[in-house]
């Protein structure tokens, strides 16, 4: 099984993209398809609605209700230890804590802010998570 804390912009881009092929895409209907097991907190749960909620995406509320109710039924919510480690954008955090937080090493971060994150073999980007795990 494969385990992994899905980045907001991950969602944003899969739902605005127009390319089934995307890698966000993949990414998300692998998650759908349960493929792929959120990781995840409540914070992290609030973030996804508080974004997707945003009218500038232009989601229905219904979508985004789904949405949220399919990965708080489905993932696995983990607990997190506060960390020291400082990050380019503080709302990164909790993602980062989530995925510092798992001994499993089938467990990996998925972004499309790579560069907001310590460099580590799992945290990744769609694409090279797709590449990587060769679902």
């Amino acid at each position: 099984m494969i385990y992994a804390v899905i980045d907001t912009n991950v969602l944003v881009s899969a739902l605005l993209s127009r390319k089934n092929d995307a890698a966000t895409v993949q990414v998300l209907e692998k998650v759908l398809s349960a493929e792929i097991i959120p990781l995840l907190n409540k914070t992290i749960l609030t973030e996804y609605q508080e974004v997707l909620l945003r009218p500038k995406f232009g989601f229905s509320n219904h979508s985004v209700e789904v949405l949220i109710s399919f990965f708080q039924y489905n993932g696995i919510f983990i607990k997190t230890k506060a960390t020291d480690v400082v990050l380019i954008d503080k709302d990164d955090l909790p993602f980062y804590e989530i995925f510092t937080n798992t001994d499993n090493k089938n467990a990996y971060l998925i972004t499309g802010n790579i560069k907001h994150f310590p460099n580590h073999p799992r945290i990744l980007t769609a694409r090279n998570f797709l590449d990587t795990v060769n679902l």
